[in-house]
C-alpha cells in the first residue's frame, strides 16, 4: 500500500496493468471501490454529459455474467469448442472485484460522439489508476465479450458500447514491466 510520502508522479510512474487472472484476493470493500469510482468519474469531459457509467459485478452475479457471455458466444459461433466456451467461463470468474464500464454516449449533444467516447476511456484509465492508488491492481480487458451485442445487451443498449471489464485485486505474483515506447519516436516538435 502506498504512504503519504508517495508522490502523485510515482503512482502515476509506476502503475502496472495486472493479469486479471493473476489477481487475487483480497479486493477492494464496498467503501474503497466506490471511492475508486467517484476518482474514475472525475474525467475530462466536454460538455459535462458523464457520457460513461459503470456496473459493478458482484461475486454472486459472475456466474450469470458466464451465463451471458457463453450463451452469446454460442448464437454467434454454434461450432465453438469447449476450450472456447470454458475460457469464457472463465473470463467472467477472475478477480475477487470487476467493474462493466460503458460508454453511454448523449446523442442529443452537440458535443462529438468521438469525445464522448475518449471521456469514457479516460474514465477507465482513472479508475485504474485510483486502484493503484490504494494498493491493488487492475487488468482493463475487451475481447470478444466487450463488443458483442448480445453480452452490452446485458447492461444496456445501442447506442452504449462496452468499453471494458475492468479486474481489480491484489498482484498474485510481481507485475510484469512491459516494453515501454521509445519516447524520441513518439514525441515530436512542430515548426510549422
Amino acid at each position: 500500500m502506498f504512504n503519504d510520502r508517495t508522490t502523485p508522479l510515482t503512482l502515476l510512474a509506476t502503475r502496472r496493468s495486472g493479469k486479471p487472472r493473476d489477481l487475487v484476493a483480497p479486493g477492494p470493500d464496498a467503501a474503497q471501490l466506490a471511492e475508486m469510482l467517484t476518482i474514475a468519474a472525475r474525467t475530462p469531459d466536454h460538455g459535462k454529459l458523464a457520457p460513461w457509467r459503470f456496473v459493478v459485478m458482484p461475486t454472486e452475479a459472475r456466474a450469470k455474467l458466464a451465463q451471458v457471455i457463453t450463451t452469446a458466444y454460442r448464437a454467434e459461433r454454434p461450432q465453438a469448442s469447449g476450450t472456447e466456451i470454458a475460457s469464457l467461463e472463465q473470463f467472467a470468474h477472475q478477480a475477487p472485484d470487476l467493474v462493466v464500464v460503458l460508454s453511454s454516449p448523449r446523442t442529443d449533444s452537440h458535443i462529438p460522439l468521438w469525445e464522448q467516447e475518449l471521456s469514457a476511456g479516460a474514465a477507465c484509465m482513472n479508475l485504474l489508476h485510483a486502484a493503484h492508488a490504494m494498493g491493488y491492481a487492475g487488468g482493463w480487458l475487451t475481447g470478444w465479450p466487450a463488443f458483442s451485442d448480445a453480452v452490452r445487451d446485458a447492461f444496456g443498449a445501442a447506442p452504449e458500447r462496452i468499453v471494458g471489464f475492468v479486474f481489480i485485486g491484489t498482484p498474485g505474483r510481481p507485475l510484469d514491466e512491459r516494453p515501454r515506447p521509445d519516447m524520441a519516436r513518439m514525441v515530436s516538435t512542430w515548426h510549422g
